[in-house]
């Protein structure tokens, strides 16, 4: 199974902030708020939604393609992620224009404040699958990216009966209801937060149970609550609870969604059961979660299968797959 993973590339400038957004915003006074947050550090960094995900995708031992957009100055990250062992030959370089670029303002109880840059990622509305000769046995990941850009790989991806996992994510609140339904029709699996969910039913008018149920395979993340996965492939609906796994450290948690992404779509393109795959993607995230940075965790994928026995126990068939 090839693993095609669209959405956007980005630079990241993480900061961090020390103290707690909620002590310097004024309920009575966010009509007409301004605020300015003075931060210890900035660091730029590697990201976008893509990127991230098939770079943990590639830590496991898979051979991602990338297909998205980015600027004049994308020519280092292209050459990282080729030394990382991810296909970047489906990255389309704007000439004339800047990778996009995310502003990420994190406070010591690990809220964030996010401002994105569009830049080149808004032409990646005009890139097509249907020359990568996908096939059914093939897996896309449609995560965020230009709304549009994500409407046509929905479309695309049913025109050719390959299957694809809808990730909404923190694009949600830029999508119409149309496209958020549009994007549910016909995808094997769906992925996004507790608060993306009620987003998008507050979006569509239909209830958070509605959405799962028009999915195969239904992803809810909750945070330190660990995560719900909703499995009807076999004909009857099974909800699983997967704990999180123990972390060292909570240092940043940007990224971890899309970690937590790269581990279940590993597994997905294995074969592994849905409560598995569940167990590798809670594993992936704590390897994200514990480093300042989208793609700065490091492991092998005999690594990752050690500290899966000692957050889950044995896996024979974990052990193969990152064996493969």
């Amino acid at each position: 199974m090839r693993v095609v993973v669209t959405g956007s590339l980005a630079y990241d400038y993480i900061m961090n902030f020390p103290g707690l957004f909620k002590d310097h915003i004024l309920p009575d006074r966010v009509h007409m708020l301004s605020v300015s947050f003075l931060v210890d550090s900035m660091k730029r960094m590697r990201g976008g939604v893509a990127g991230n995900i098939a770079y943990s995708l590639a830590l496991l031992g898979a051979q991602p393609l990338v297909v998205a957009s980015a600027g004049q100055d994308f020519g280092e990250y292209r050459a990282w992620m080729q030394s990382r062992g991810v296909d970047a030959s489906g990255v389309h370089e704007v000439v004339g224009e800047f990778t996009a670029s995310c502003f990420i303002n994190t406070d010591q109880a690990n809220n964030q404040l996010v401002a994105f840059y569009t830049g080149a990622m808004a032409r990646s509305r005009d890139l097509s699958l249907l020359g990568f000769g996908l096939t059914k046995d093939d897996l896309v990941v449609i995560s965020p990216t230009d709304p549009e850009a994500m409407a046509r790989y929905v479309s695309e991806c049913r025109q050719m009966g390959v299957p694809f996992l809808f990730d909404p994510g923190k694009q949600t609140p830029r999508l119409t209801a149309d496209q958020i339904l549009d994007g549910l029709n016909g995808a094997y699996a769906l992925i996004g937060n507790d608060y993306e969910f009620a987003m998008m039913a507050q979006m569509t008018g239909k209830t958070e149970q509605e959405l799962v149920e028009r999915v195969p395979l239904t992803v809810i993340t909750r945070g330190d609550k660990g995560s719900i996965v909703s499995d009807a492939r076999s004909g009857v609906r099974i909800e699983t609870s997967i704990d999180v796994a123990p972390v060292d450290a909570v240092r940043d948690p940007t990224g971890a969604g899309d970690a937590y992404l790269a581990g279940f779509v590993f597994g997905m393109s294995h074969g592994l059961s849905a409560e598995t795959c569940g167990k590798m993607a809670s594993l992936a995230g704590a390897f994200a979660i514990e480093h300042h940075g989208c793609q700065e965790h490091q492991y092998t994928p005999a690594e990752f299968y050690t500290r899966y026995v000692g957050s889950f126990g044995a896996d024979d068939a974990v052990r193969r797959a990152l064996q493969a």
